[in-house]
């Protein structure tokens, strides 16, 4: 294993990728806590489109009798309706022993006491009150009485800031809340919400770290760092190692940088339980900056390339939760990392590759390089027989013009595919399945090789890719593959718990469908 070198001197180290607020829970009522604020929610009245005054949701009757009944009647003299991450900040005027009352929208009234409001709604909210108290030292949360571990997530990570590279630190104003408490809920579940939030934090720190300091040696040792510290089992192969194991495809798109490319590998054993446990692989494609090669793309928007190793940031951070989480599963996560730059040294239009494990490509478009970074990942990943393999990656434009930048593109085994894209629906992530029709097979035929990497057609490019990938997935083993070229990076402003950058999708997803193959096989 080669020994991964320091960042650059022309890009400052950026130090701990992550900073957690204190996350405790709250014993006592949050009326009466020693705090900065007390966060509670609201509901629009089911039925009524008067304006008619917001419903507050569970957890804040403690809080209203300190207003002698009347918060809901307050809040609607302020304007507030209830409406989806709408915040109202309300004086406590010695009502309660903190001096400020914040309520936030969680949307339309559930039904009946039967039908809890979507989680990703109080994940909204949390994430929005928590942007709006920006600068607040501790603060408690009543919306975890709803929802515990949305509520937690939201609150981290709506406060997410990621300020390593600019000279100043942020200021003490913009400075994300210092300590919350949740009430409803006991610490450990706290924590182990905490754990969720932190690990899909750590996969934006990577995606926003600029290319100057994250590149395929530094990201390896990022990796190798994340992975010794959560008592994972660390592989990285250099450059030299991937040449002579014939590891075509990463070393092809690698050999036109400076920067030379790296594989590395994560295993999480599934703990110390008795038995057998369920093996999954995850691959996450790790471009850490995509030019496109000789195939060069256009200059506009060229910086989001930076997130083009999104893919690679979430099974990092999901294994190292896995972990963290002790789930009794076993996990290993297969990145290829690599950068694709144009130069003397680049691979070309019309240039034959040959992957691990003997296949051939014909490279037709160099910005097509991802899918030849993955393929010779799961070819890897599939000599350790796992009963699942899901790979991830910022894969192609047309994921974009087909379902836009916010719903993952999920391709692979038909049971396989419906099971991942629901957790993806089920975590706010958002998944749909998309299918792979048998027949574009053909366009993918070589006029020099097994395969080529493109079609010469541009429809159906999202599923081209997929097709692709296919063919290096061992026969029979169930797989998946989750396109999120739009949802891992959010060009526009801050919206619920989703700050501009990096957003850390898929973590939630596959660290969902990890919990269900924990318990379910």
């Amino acid at each position: 294993m080669s020994q991964p070198t320091s960042p650059s001197p022309s890009s400052p180290d950026p130090g701990p990728l992550v900073t957690l607020p204190r996350l405790d829970a709250l014993g006592g009522s949050p009326s009466t806590a020693s705090a900065d604020a007390v966060v509670i929610g609201m509901f629009t009245r089911s039925g009524d489109g008067d304006g008619s005054a917001p419903v507050l949701a569970p957890g804040a009757a403690d809080v209203d009798a300190a207003f002698t009944g009347g918060l809901a009647d307050l809040l609607h003299t302020l304007g507030a309706t209830g409406k989806a991450e709408q915040v109202v900040k309300v004086p406590a005027g010695g009502a309660l022993t903190t001096p400020l009352l914040v309520a936030v929208g969680l949307g339309a009234q559930p039904d009946d006491d039967d039908h809890a409001p979507d989680p990703d709604l109080v994940r909204r909210a949390a994430g929005a009150a928590s942007r709006a108290l920006a600068g607040t030292g501790h603060v408690v949360s009543t919306l975890s009485a709803v929802d515990a571990d949305a509520a937690v997530q939201g609150a981290v990570l709506g406060g997410y800031v990621f300020d390593a590279f600019r000279s100043k630190p942020t200021d003490a104003a913009s400075a994300p809340v210092g300590s919350w408490e949740f009430t409803g809920t006991d610490a450990e579940s706290v924590r182990r919400a905490g754990f969720v939030a932190e690990a899909v934090a750590t996969a934006r720190s990577l995606v926003n770290t600029p290319p100057s300091a994250l590149y395929p040696e530094t990201f390896a040792a990022r990796a190798v760092e994340l992975g010794e510290a959560a008592g994972l089992t660390v592989e990285v192969l250099d450059d030299t190692q991937l040449r002579d194991g014939g590891y075509g495809g990463v070393t092809g798109v690698g050999q036109g940088s400076s920067r030379k490319p790296r594989l590395v590998r994560l295993t999480w054993s599934g703990g110390s339980g008795t038995g057998p446990v369920p093996k999954v692989a995850l691959i996450g494609k790790g471009i850490t900056f995509d030019t496109g090669g000789i195939s060069i793309k256009p200059a506009a928007s060229m910086d989001h390339m930076t997130s083009d190793m999104g893919g690679a940031a979430a099974v990092i951070a999901t294994t190292v939760l896995a972990a963290r989480l002790e789930l009794p599963v076993a996990v290993t996560a297969t990145v290829p990392m690599a950068e694709n730059m144009p130069s003397d040294t680049a691979y070309r239009p019309g240039d034959v590759l040959t992957m691990y494990g003997g296949t051939t490509v014909e490279v037709l478009n160099t910005d097509a390089e991802g899918r030849l970074i993955l393929a010779d990942a799961i070819v890897r990943a599939g000599e350790d027989s796992p009963d699942y393999l899901l790979e991830t990656s910022t894969l192609t434009g047309a994921q974009q013009v087909a379902l836009g930048m916010r719903t993952i593109g999920v391709m692979g085994s038909d049971e396989l595919r419906d099971r991942v894209a629901a957790h993806a629906r089920a975590t706010g992530e958002d998944g749909w399945a998309m299918p792979l029709p048998g027949y574009l097979r053909s366009d993918l035929d070589s006029r020099v090789a097994d395969i080529a990497n493109v079609t010469g057609q541009r429809y159906a490019g999202m599923l081209v890719a997929g097709i692709f990938l296919k063919e290096f997935v061992p026969s029979g083993l169930p797989w998946a593959h989750l396109d999120i070229a739009g949802p891992a990076f959010n060009a526009g402003s801050a919206r619920g718990y989703t700050t501009k950058g990096g957003t850390g999708v898929p973590v939630r997803t596959l660290h969902a469908f990890l919990e269900d193959v924990a318990a379910n096989g």
